[in-house]
C-alpha cells in the first residue's frame, strides 16, 4: 500500500515536514509494509521555503536585514541546489510574529527587508525568484522594498519618502531611473492564495490592516493614502495597479512586485504542485493524505487541501484530511472531492491544549485513518 502525505502546516503548532512525520510514525507504528512519500506543502505563507528546499535539496541561507520597524532582523531565504531559483518567504523578514502585540501597527511598518532578501539573492546570481506573502506586518504597498531596490519615492516638495505605511499619502512622483538593472533579467513569481486588490472595501487596508494593529481612524488613512499611491504610480510609471488580483496581499506588496519587478501573481499551491513534482507522485500512490490547521468554507479558495484534492481526482486517487479544527458545510465538502475530513483535536480539548499537543493528536489520528481508510482498502 502506497501513501503520499502532503499537508500545510498548522499554524503556530506544527510545520507541514511536522505533521507529515508524525503521520508517518503513527500509521508505521501500525503497519511497517505502507510505502510512505512525504512532500512539504504550502500555499505561499509560512513553511513555504521549508517545502520548496526539500524538493530539491536546496540550502537556506542566513542573514540580517532590516524588520518592519526599521531594526535589524536575522532572517533567510532559500536557493534551489543548482543555484538558480530563490525561496522568499516576506513574513521572515516583515512577519507579524516578529514584533510584539503592542508594537504591531501597518502605518509605522515597511516592507524594505523584503528587498534586500530579494537583492542578496541577485547578488548571488539567482534568476529566478519565487515569494510567498503570508503573515505579512506591513501596508506600504512595497514602497520600502522598491526602495532597498532603487526606487525612490518623492514628496511634493521634493523630499525623498522612506517608505513606511504612513507616507502613502506624501507620494507625489516615483523614480525608477536608479532601480537595480539586473531585475529585468529576473523572474518573478509571487505566491498568493488571496485575490484582494489594492484599494476598496476588499482591498489591502480594509480587509487586512487590522489584523496587523490598525484601528479603524488608522484604516481610513491607509486606505486614503493607498489610493493616493496608486494614482502616483499610474502617473510615474502608467501602470494601473488597482485592478490587479492579488495586488492588496501582504499590504499592497502584491501590487508593488508586480509594478516595479514585473512579477506574475500565481497561485501558491500551484506553484508547490510544480515545483515538487506532485502530479507525478500522486500517479503512483493508492491513498492520498492532505490537511490544514482548520478546514473550513474558505478551504475550497485557494487552499491546500483544495489543489491537492482536485489532483487526486484527476487520477482517481482517493484523498482524506486531517485538520486541527473542521467547520465546513456539506455541500462545500462535497465540491471538495474529499473522501472524509477528520479533525485530530479530542473533544473536549480546548484550543490551546490543542496547539500544544499537535504532534502527540496527529500521532493518534493516524490509527484512525488506517482502520477506517487503510485497513480494508
Amino acid at each position: 500500500m502506497k501513501v503520499l502525505i502532503a499537508t500545510d502546516s498548522f499554524k503556530g503548532s506544527m510545520t507541514s515536514i511536522e505533521v507529515a512525520n508524525y503521520l508517518e510514525k503513527g500509521l508505521k507504528e501500525i503497519d511497517r509494509s505502507l510505502e510512505i512519500t512525504k512532500v512539504p506543502i504550502s500555499d505561499g505563507g509560512e513553511g513555504m521555503v521549508e517545502a520548496f528546499l526539500a524538493a530539491n535539496n536546496g540550502s537556506k541561507i542566513k542573514l540580517n536585514v532590516t524588520g518592519p520597524l526599521g531594526n535589524i532582523v536575522d532572517s533567510f531565504y532559500g536557493i534551489s541546489d543548482d543555484g538558480s531559483t530563490a525561496y522568499i518567504e516576506v513574513a521572515s523578514a516583515i512577519g507579524l510574529y516578529l514584533l510584539d502585540k503592542h508594537k504591531r501597527n501597518p502605518i509605522e511598518t515597511t516592507s524594505y527587508g523584503v528587498g534586500e532578501l530579494i537583492l542578496d539573492a541577485v547578488n548571488r546570481g539567482c534568476k529566478n525568484v519565487i515569494i510567498g506573502l503570508g503573515g505579512s506586518s506591513t501596508n506600504d504597498g512595497g514602497m520600502g522594498m522598491a526602495r532597498a531596490l532603487g526606487v525612490k519615492f518623492l514628496s511634493k516638495s521634493g523630499e525623498e519618502l522612506l517608505g513606511f505605511g504612513f507616507e502613502l499619502g506624501l507620494v507625489d512622483k516615483i523614480d525608477i531611473s536608479n532601480l537595480d538593472s539586473r531585475l529585468k533579467d529576473v523572474n518573478f513569481r509571487i505566491a498568493c492564495d488571496v485575490d484582494n486588490p489594492l484599494t476598496g472595501k476588499k482591498g489591502a487596508a480594509h480587509t487586512f490592516a487590522s489584523q496587523k494593529g490598525a484601528s479603524y481612524k488608522e484604516i481610513l488613512q491607509l486606505e486614503k493614502g493607498m489610493i493616493n499611491y496608486q494614482n502616483a504610480i499610474k502617473e510615474s510609471l502608467g501602470i494601473d495597479v488597482s485592478r490587479i488580483k492579488g495586488g492588496g496581499a501582504a499590504g499592497g506588496l502584491g501590487a508593488g512586485l508586480v509594478a516595479y519587478l514585473n512579477a506574475d501573481i500565481v497561485p501558491g499551491i500551484k506553484l508547490i504542485i510544480e515545483e515538487t513534482n506532485l502530479e507525478e507522485k500522486i500517479k503512483n500512490v493508492d491513498l492520498v493524505i492532505t490537511g490544514e490547521g482548520k478546514i473550513d468554507n474558505q478551504t475550497l479558495h485557494g487552499k491546500v487541501p483544495a489543489g491537492i484534492s482536485a489532483l487526486a481526482k484527476k487520477y482517481n486517487k482517493r484523498t482524506i484530511a486531517i485538520a486541527g479544527k473542521v467547520d465546513i458545510e456539506e455541500e462545500v465538502l462535497k465540491s471538495l472531492d474529499i473522501h472524509s475530513v477528520l479533525c485530530i483535536t479530542p473533544k473536549g480539548q480546548s484550543i490551546d491544549e490543542a496547539m500544544k499537543r499537535g504532534k502527540e493528536n496527529t500521532f493518534k489520528i493516524a490509527k484512525v485513518i488506517y482502520e477506517k481508510h487503510l485497513i480494508n482498502f
